[in-house]
């Protein structure tokens, strides 16, 4: 298994008018694809936040594998 950072970010408008990315929360997973971690993460992020559906606090996820184990 490989080890995994979700990243759930959410675009934000600032006081500027200036868009920004923010990250919401993030998910470290052992999964055998970035695919499968992406899925582990959302149904992990889901029960985290209490929320049916991960778009409702996030625009993207963002799936990185990490280079050593934690």
């Amino acid at each position: 298994m490989t080890r995994y950072i979700a990243r759930f970010m959410k675009k934000v408008l600032g006081e500027n008018g200036h868009e920004a990315e923010i990250c919401q929360s993030a998910i470290e997973v052992d999964a055998p694809s970035s695919e499968d971690a992406a899925e582990l993460a959302k149904a992990r992020f889901c029960e985290g936040e209490k929320v049916a559906q991960w778009l409702l606090h996030a625009d993207r996820v963002q799936i990185v594998e990490t280079e050593f184990p934690s």
